[in-house]
Formats: structure tokens, sequence, C-alpha cells
């Protein structure tokens, strides 16, 4: 399956769970709740539908805690909930902030790693690992080759 099916299944998939969610700029949140602990991720896009969507198949620490944890279903009472509000685009980033500081402040424990907001001054607020470039790619691939040819 390639990129554009997977995404469209992905599509198909929130909207049975979670209603019709419009293709339009706004902020969404990701909430689950699990064990008294709550979890929460807030983002903003330009294609609301398109970048909830994009979570399921991506590999950042939020599509990942997704892929674990999976949707919030009858089967799955933990799993993430989604939420949206439309907003214009000149608006995203001060309301991805306001949102982002609102979770905080409510008690969530947040799954984003900056404060929000696309533009300059945006700080991190979690911890994050260093870029890797390529020749780190290159060294992993070939730490990973031995560690497969030692098992033949």
């Amino acid at each position: 399956m390639n990129y554009k099916e997977e995404l469209d299944k992905n599509k198909k998939l929130i909207t049975s769970i979670f209603g019709e969610i419009p293709n339009t700029s706004g902020i969404y949140i990701f909430a689950r709740k699990e064990n008294g602990f709550k979890y929460a991720y807030v983002g903003q896009a330009k294609h609301l539908l398109t970048r909830i969507a994009e979570h399921l198949q991506g590999y950042q620490h939020i599509d990942l805690s997704i892929k674990n944890h999976g949707l919030k279903t009858e089967s799955n009472p933990n799993g993430y909930t989604v939420r949206w509000l439309e907003f214009p685009e000149d608006r995203l980033n001060d309301e991805e902030q306001y949102y982002i500081k609102l979770m905080a402040n409510s008690g969530w424990q947040l799954r984003n790693k900056t404060a929000g907001g696309q533009n300059q001054g945006k700080f991190e607020i979690a911890e994050t690992k260093e870029k890797k470039g390529y020749r780190d790619g290159l060294k992993q691939g070939y730490k990973n080759a031995k560690r497969d040819v030692k098992k033949w």
C-alpha cells in the first residue's frame, strides 16, 4: 500500500470513530487517560483531517504513542481521542500555544516537544535527542548489519 492509499484508509478510520472532521485549518488535541494519568498532544494544521490521519503513519514521538496505545474505541478505552477547533491560518501559532498552556495548566502530561508555534522564538519544553546526520545513519546501518550477520 502506498502513502496516499494508507492516508485515505486512515482518514476513513478516523472519521468512522470520531465523526466528520473538516479539512480546514485549526488546532487538534489528541488525549487519553489511563490509571489516573492524563496525556495529551496539541497540534496545528492547515488541513485538519489530513494532518490527524498522518499521525497514524508517522514516526514522531506522538505518532509512536498513538500506534502503541491506539485510538479510543469500545474495545480500547485507554486509547487516544481527538478533538479539534477551526481557526484561520494566521491564528494557528497563537492558538496552539494557548491550548498547550491550557492543557498543561489543567494537569495533562503533554507529549509536545515544544511550546508550539511555527515562528521564531519557538522553544523546547521536553527533552529532545540530538538530531542525527547521514554519517550517523551509516554507522547505525553497519552496526545493524554486523548484528544480523552474527546471528547467521
